[in-house]
């Protein structure tokens, strides 16, 4: 009579250590999790993790009493002591929303407080017009910053395994939703939305899994910028500063945003065409097309037609701050002088504004750096010059 109930004890200790791992496996860079179709998989575990627990839990309980009149007490407590560790480790350190956290204290200041760097760069959004900057160097930690820019709330991104910064409107199904980190699929950052249990991609902003599956989160236009030429562009701007309780997360040097990481998941391929090697990836209508970063740096503007959406890409003096735009007329453009963009009579700043004609605004392109893994998977038809 007390063989099977041992065997009940153990077996639901195992099952629910098995159950656990799994449980992140899927949404964390682990040893061949993220290079399998495995969202869905994914989803069902965690929804149903509650569930699974209780069952492992009637199983254990329902053995207890068998095993420890069996004199196996010592057994029994190293397997427990086992699933207490696997429980610890996989639900409260290597989960993703305890790994990287929301500012406490979200502080932007103008330029004469600002300090930070003025070669920083930064994920920049106008609204309203307000001008803000997001250092990398603070969200790639963070993973989300949330915000109000000239009155519209915003939810500013990033995922430094794959260099993609996105600004989405954190609005679900009209109302206004909270998002938390839940882990990445094939190595892009999940958010989860509090109402729905949806999970989003942050690339994308598409709900990848869930009751939401299908729809996507509108993106707000931004651009990565310096810190610089944020300031050049609008003086009145703000720039997020550090929040002291996250600076020995923070990368200060700024290494990886200068491709100098040395990490698996954030380092910078020295290749053209490898899988973390930079390109600029820019989507006009239902076309998308990427660009080696290297050779747009030898470029400085590439003009070009994106299905049949004429573009200009254009690479500011500094090497890193960068802006798209649909060309009017199919006109050509070229560099005036620093970044002063010229086509036909008229003159243009880097953010598209007009400089010879009041209220003549060019119309922006999305266009981002990314690394090649990345966008390649998550924009399936895109081409490549």
């Amino acid at each position: 009579m007390n063989k099977p109930l041992k065997i009940l004890f153990f077996t639901g200790i195992s099952i629910l250590i098995l159950f656990e791992v799994a449980n992140v496996y899927f949404i964390m860079p682990m040893p061949g999790s993220q290079n399998i179709r495995s969202i869905d998989l994914a989803y069902f575990l965690y929804s149903h993790r509650w569930f699974a627990r209780a069952g492992c839990g009637i199983l254990i309980l329902a053995g207890t009493a068998s095993v420890i009149k069996s004199g196996n007490k010592l057994l029994a407590a190293l397997t427990v002591m086992l699933l207490a560790v696997v429980i610890w480790l996989f639900n409260f350190k290597m989960n993703a929303d305890s790994m990287f956290k929301q500012p406490e204290t979200l502080t932007l200041k103008g330029q004469k407080e600002n300090i930070v760097g003025e070669n920083s760069l930064a994920i920049c959004i106008q609204h309203n017009g307000q001008s803000k900057g997001y250092p990398v160097r603070f969200i790639q930690y963070h993973h989300q910053v949330r915000d109000t820019v000239g009155g519209l709330p915003v939810m500013i991104t990033y995922c430094n395994v794959c260099r993609t910064g996105r600004i989405y409107l954190p609005v679900v199904n009209g109302h206004p939703e909270k998002f938390r980190l839940v882990g990445m699929d094939h190595y892009n950052a999940m958010f989860e939305d509090q109402t729905t249990k949806s999970w989003w991609r942050q690339s994308t902003g598409e709900a990848v899994t869930g009751p939401m599956k299908g729809a996507a989160l509108e993106e707000a236009e931004s651009m990565q910028l310096t810190v610089k030429k944020l300031f050049e562009l609008d003086p009145e701007a703000l720039v997020m500063q550090p929040d002291k309780a996250f600076i020995s997360e923070y990368d200060t040097l700024g290494k990886f945003e200068l491709g100098k990481s040395k990490s698996k998941l954030t380092r910078t391929d020295t290749i053209s065409w490898q899988n973390k090697s930079w390109i600029l990836g820019i989507t006009a209508g239902h076309s998308s097309k990427a660009y080696d970063w290297k050779q747009f740096k030898q470029d400085g503007i590439i003009n070009d037609t994106i299905g049949s959406i004429p573009v200009v890409i254009i690479l500011s003096v500094d090497g890193q701050s960068f802006s798209a735009f649909e060309r009017p007329s199919d006109s050509l453009f070229f560099f005036a002088r620093n970044d002063t963009l010229m086509a036909g009579s008229e003159t243009y700043d880097i953010s598209g504004k007009c400089l010879t004609s009041a209220g003549k605004q060019l119309k922006k392109v999305k266009t981002y750096q990314e690394f090649w893994h990345s966008w390649k998977y998550f924009h399936p038809a895109t081409t490549h010059n």
